[in-house]
């Protein structure tokens, strides 16, 4: 390294996890490290990134292209989250002689299954509307809903890999049916996992609980359009905790004021954070998370750990 202290960037730390997690007094005897814990766009992060040379990025919350690598020459190196990043061209900063690095996932397929089931049975229940908000009527009455049981309904997977796999496990518990699609699904995998497979226009027209857990490609964008999201029934739920681009958010918005599906509960958003003008928040069936998936203390452990060795393998050199 050179006589030149290095300058560390982190961006959207917004839950400051990494700000407590990492020794970062350690790491500031050799480098001079800036946290941001609000996310940063145009000038803003232009005046972040200036002369910077390590980049720590949270997920994907910030978009990392090609443009944004060839105007930062003095970056060395890139440290994401998590065991990829669909935002951060990789091809354009090896080209650019930028090394590349990551951390281990976490425990975030377990998070990711149990914030699943936190909005299945928030939208089941309806928790976001509840009776004792000034202005609403007080406690139960002949308005409130009446909940069904989710014991001999139908739990509709689209994917079924790992998070899936967790997700069917814990609605068999509640005495679900579990069926199933994805892009290659067989009825014999299906099936090692006591689910059966659909196609997908049945799987959307017949399940009471249609969760979403497909790793995005090319074939899958906006996989739910405004045709398959219109198969779904009035009194069905809809759950996406894995990618926004899955769902084709301006049909879902007019699908959920038509009802069909009658309800939706979301974790991920095509621009994140959501806009507050965002129509999806102004509709009264929706619950509504923010991308909190992955987002737990054991997850965040080990991104610290990771990028703490990161930069201090970088330091050392």
């Amino acid at each position: 390294m050179s006589s030149t202290r290095p300058k560390i960037v982190v961006l959207d730390d917004w839950e400051n996890a990494l700000r407590d997690l990492v020794d970062w007094d350690r790491i500031r005897l050799s480098a001079d490290v800036e946290i941001h814990s609000r996310h940063l766009e145009g000038s803003a992060l232009s005046d972040a990134l200036a002369g910077v040379n390590v980049l720590v990025l949270l997920r994907e919350r910030t978009a990392v292209d090609a443009g944004l690598i060839n105007s930062l020459p003095t970056l060395k190196r890139i440290v994401f989250t998590g065991a990829r990043n669909r935002t951060l061209d990789v091809e354009a900063a090896q080209a650019a002689g930028i090394d590349v690095v990551n951390t281990r996932g976490g425990p975030s397929k377990a998070s990711t299954c149990e914030l699943t089931w936190a909005l299945i049975l928030g939208a089941k229940q309806r928790l976001l509307d509840t009776a004792l908000r000034p202005g609403r009527p007080q406690w139960r009455n002949a308005e409130t809903t009446l909940a069904p049981t989710l014991e001999g309904k139908r739990l509709g997977l689209i994917g079924l890999g790992d998070i899936g796999q967790r997700v069917a496990a814990v609605g068999r518990a509640f005495g679900m049916e579990i069926v199933t699609w994805s892009p290659h699904m067989t009825a014999e995998r299906a099936a090692q996992h006591q689910a059966t497979h659909l196609p997908l226009q049945e799987l959307l027209a017949t399940s009471d609980v249609v969760s979403i857990h497909l790793v995005p490609s090319a074939p899958t964008r906006h996989l739910l359009n405004a045709d398959r999201l219109a198969l779904m029934q009035p009194h069905s739920v809809l759950v996406n905790t894995s990618r926004a681009e899955l769902i084709d958010t301006d049909a879902l918005v007019q699908a959920l004021v038509a009802g069909r599906p009658g309800f939706a509960a979301l974790d991920v958003f095509d621009d994140e954070p959501l806009a507050e003008d965002h129509p999806l928040i102004s509709l009264p069936n929706v619950l509504l998370s923010p991308h909190h998936g992955f987002v737990c203390k054991e997850v965040m452990q080990a991104f610290a750990e990771d990028v703490e060795k990161h930069l201090t393998d970088f330091l050392n050199q």
